[in-house]
């Protein structure tokens, strides 16, 4: 069977795709750029970041371009006023709501809220910081979980669980209370379920997942394999 093309308008400009592809999908294939954080090629999606919302003529309000199927005759604008402005409060409330302390991180300089943040002009924030008590979790051998780095984005919990098949991460809690964690809350150290493979380590967009012995600066994420792992897994099934 013949697949659905569908033609619509990012932009102003005119393109087309599957009726299975997202406006992302589509916007990334025709080098629109639409940011993301939680979103990573071969993962499933889940839409939680909202970084990547888009405005869609006749719609009342902004869609999430990542977990939205383009229609027929769509017009999508991706960096309208707008849009900007919200993207800005959402990266002011991601480093407001934990302890973000760049100059001290093992990401600084590789990390993909910090280019983010850069990117849109985020010099300053304009909540109060809530400068929460996290823990660092060290006992694995190799790795580090510091939960002030994390943002929940679920790339961890979601290469984990769908790449390695291990799903030794979780969510536990709800809200700004949540935490990601290990085999029912048990330091990472003690895992029956881990194979330190190190997936969930070089998926995380900041620092909040890392190998040990880094310093400032050091902890450089490889995520180029992940695409080759995920056409390796589709053809042994």
């Amino acid at each position: 069977m013949t697949a659905q093309i569908i033609t619509l308008t990012i932009n102003g400009l005119q393109v087309s795709g599957l009726a299975s592809e997202t406006i992302l999908q589509v916007a990334r294939e025709n080098n629109l750029p639409i940011p993301t954080l939680c979103f990573l090629e071969g993962l499933s999606t889940q839409g939680s970041c909202r970084l990547c919302m888009v405005e869609v003529a006749g719609s009342p309000k902004p869609q999430p371009a990542c977990v939205t199927l383009i229609q027929e005759g769509m017009e999508i604008s991706t960096h309208t006023e707008q849009l900007l402005h919200y993207r800005r409060k959402i990266i002011e409330l991601l480093f407001s709501e934990r302890n973000h302390v760049c100059a001290v991180c093992v990401s600084n300089g590789h990390c993909e809220l910090q280019d983010l943040a850069r990117e849109h002009g985020v010099d300053h924030i304009d909540f109060p910081y809530r400068y929460p008590a996290m823990t660092v979790d060290a006992s694995h051998s190799r790795f580090v979980l510091d939960h002030n780095r994390c943002i929940l984005c679920t790339r961890c919990v979601r290469v984990c669980g769908e790449i390695e098949g291990a799903h030794t991460w979780d969510v536990k809690n709800r809200g700004i209370r949540s935490l990601i964690v290990a085999d029912f809350d048990t330091p990472w150290g003690s895992s029956t379920t881990c194979t330190g493979c190190g997936k969930c380590v070089h998926v995380c967009p900041t620092g909040a997942l890392s190998e040990k012995g880094k310093s400032v600066a050091e902890m450089l994420k490889k995520r180029p394999s992940l695409p080759y792992l995920v056409a390796n897994r589709t053809l042994e099934h």
